[in-house]
């Protein structure tokens, strides 16, 4: 940690937020909760996965004898997907409102319990008569629409496993999923709506399965979105509307293993291979459903909820679909982006459905802090009675801004940490119980053990900073990754055995709260989006003019951080690239096209040679000092020590230009 960093986090313990008397008398969680959970920690889990409906009772809470591979609730039974419908509507909550949906034009339609209920019964049946059944593979490829919600539950109550993927991320990343999943159906739309326009997805579908290179693929169910004219295969491809249309509105739910696969969902991680996290159904659904009410401190009967986030993240499955729906609440979901078809869009839908909750992240945040708060003061959010960020650390000053301009001064913030890997929240104030502290994640929740230890293991005290770790297990942690036992083992567990380390680092303050100050390995934090270095140098060296790359995260106002690559040229292809200008746009364009819009580096810079160490390693350290502007740092460990002279003077050079 710098000592511009040790000051800013000195600095912002000064200000602290204790929650209203009003709020605290009335909040979900209340100060005796962190006593019940140290107390005994197991019988505390126990009862909150008892505020779930079993259809087997389980008797035993945690089995650890194959560690790092948990099981939770291993003896019993549930349906994930009836927890999230069918028990509201047979408790009497089927008239309560579970989705308002707004989509970009401006269309909506609102989904009660029973209708949902309803609609994820047909699709059930839909899936089950294409062929598709427990521990088969169905691929999501969607907007943020109804319809992806749907088959998310559709698929989970089947017992099935889903594997969504973000509706940013292109053919070749679609492919490269759909592949190591060995999925057998994908669920797909026409395209979506984005910036005031149509936004394709089937095309992407179509060329990720083209030449027979996703066998594994029998049908693809397209929901009708925008209405664009799009390929179409009679052998392959199914309408959604029609399949809907003739399946049943009768199905029952089936009991599943605790432990039974809910859903699969790719990260970047430090190899160019996406890695697919798996989780189970009773851990997870437990987790993300206490998680969700504390956190949050959910009162379904009068809260408006909305997340943000797109399913294609974590986020968006734990906080869109199953803790919200889990809890019987009423949310929206909103399929566009935050500034069309007017910079007041999120405001607008605030003040329309009255939202009381709003869970976001600091890069929307900041966004909206470039615009001025003129733009939130022209509407009603008087509503909001609690804000939530996740994704990143948030600065002290995006927290304030929030704060003071979305939420009047009077909501209290829950900063969230937590991982794809985690499945829910572990870090997070409890509102009505902590005192509030810009920037920090404060604590780890009750039930979550956490440590910051130096690089030998050793827990460090409060003042030092380190590496984040968790040092027991938790039940919504992932159960590996995809038919990769080694690499969860190597990739989670190897750094400190028995603990589970996050990538992250932390420090904890002088009154034991945490700050965590971002990742320490080879991903970068875009947006709150994980991206693999590796994963993007191997788009690059996938074109036929790069002999080499090297990609740091660079520090970024708005983003949190951004891609910067740095190219080695083929000595062959020179000439053909031309000017580092085109080389630029073009590599720029073929990582869309590879990855994602996302994942397109803010700059690439075509250097002479790479820093390395004598061993090989690149050192992105220097050239993270490169990116951002900064003064080259402690060059004696390279091979070659005048490497660096060798970038910086070509870059020079090119500026001069």
């Amino acid at each position: 940690m710098t000592e511009n960093e040790t000051a800013a986090v000195f600095s912002a313990q000064e200000r602290r937020f204790p929650p209203s008397p009003d709020f605290a008398l009335q909040a979900i969680a209340q100060p005796g909760i962190y006593q019940e959970a140290k107390a005994d920690r197991l019988t505390f889990w126990a009862n909150q996965a008892n505020l779930l409906h079993w259809h087997k009772p389980f008797n035993h809470v945690l089995d650890w004898t194959n560690a790092p591979f948990a099981r939770w609730f291993h003896d019993g039974q549930l349906n994930v997907a009836y927890n999230c419908l069918d028990r509201h509507v047979l408790e009497g909550r089927g008239n309560r409102v579970a989705i308002h949906f707004e989509g970009e034009p401006g269309d909506t339609k609102t989904y009660t319990y029973a209708e949902l209920t309803i609609a994820v019964k047909k699709a059930a049946n839909a899936l089950t008569a294409l062929g598709v059944g427990q521990g088969d593979v169905v691929a999501i490829y969607l907007p943020m629409i109804p319809e992806a919600v749907i088959s998310m539950l559709a698929v989970a109550r089947i017992g099935a496993i889903h594997s969504v993927v973000f509706g940013g991320f292109s053919a070749e990343a679609l492919h490269t999923r759909i592949d190591d999943a060995q999925a057998k159906l994908v669920i797909t739309a026409d395209g979506g709506f984005r910036r005031g326009k149509p936004s394709a997805l089937k095309p992407a579908v179509d060329e990720a399965l083209s030449d027979g290179k996703c066998p594994s693929v029998t049908h693809v169910l397209v929901v009708k979105r925008t209405g664009e004219a799009t390929g179409w295969n009679d052998s392959l491809d199914i309408a959604w509307e029609d399949a809907m249309a003739a399946a049943s509105a009768e199905h029952e739910a089936q009991a599943y293993d605790a432990e039974n696969p809910l859903f699969i969902l790719y990260t970047s991680g430090t190899t160019g291979k996406p890695k697919g996290i798996l989780h189970t159904s009773g851990g997870y659904l437990t987790q993300a459903a206490y998680t969700h009410r504390n956190v949050f401190d959910l009162h379904p009967e009068t809260d408006v909820y909305w997340c943000t986030a797109d399913v294609g993240w974590i986020t968006g499955h734990s906080y869109v679909v199953y803790g919200p729906l889990a809890n019987g609440a009423t949310q929206v979901i909103y399929e566009g982006t935050p500034d069309s078809p007017h910079p007041g869009r999120w405001w607008e839908i605030i003040q329309k459905y009255k939202v009381s909750i709003l869970y976001t992240a600091p890069t929307a945040i900041r966004s909206f802090m470039k615009g001025g708060r003129e733009v939130p003061d022209a509407f009603d959010l008087s509503s909001l009675r609690l804000l939530g960020s996740v994704g990143e650390p948030i600065n002290p000053e995006a927290w304030m801004w929030y704060r003071d301009v979305i939420g009047g001064g009077k909501c209290p913030i829950v900063d969230t940490w937590w991982q794809t890997e985690t499945g829910a929240i572990m870090i997070s104030p409890l509102p009505g119980i902590t005192n509030l502290k810009p920037g920090s994640a404060q604590l780890a929740l009750p039930g979550i053990e956490m440590a910051v230890v130096n690089d030998d293991g050793r827990v460090l005290e409060p003042g030092h900073g380190g590496y984040l770790v968790i040092t027991q297990p938790w039940p919504s942690m992932l159960r590996g990754i995809w038919q990769n036992p080694e690499r969860y083992q190597e990739g989670y567990w190897s750094r400190f055995p028995t603990r589970y380390f996050a990538g992250d680092g932390a420090k904890l303050d002088n009154d034991g709260d945490l700050w965590v100050l971002g990742r320490v390995d080879d991903v970068m934090n875009v947006s709150g989006h994980r991206l693999s270095t590796a994963e993007l140098e191997s788009a690059l060296v996938a074109h036929e003019w790069v002999a080499e790359a090297a990609v740091v995260g660079a520090t970024d106002d708005l983003t949190g951080q951004t891609p910067v690559a740095f190219v080695i040229l083929r000595t062959d292809k020179v000439a053909e690239a031309g000017s580092d200008e085109n080389v630029n746009n073009v590599l720029r364009n073929h990582v869309t096209k590879e990855i994602g819009a996302i994942a397109k580096p803010r700059q690439i810079m075509v250097v002479p040679e790479l820093p390395k160490t004598r061993s090989g390693k690149i050192m992105r350290r220097l050239l993270r000092d490169v990116a951002e502007q900064r003064d080259i740092g402690d060059t004696t460990t390279l091979a070659d020590v005048g490497v660096m002279s060798l970038i910086t003077g070509k870059l020079a050079a090119g500026a001069a230009d």
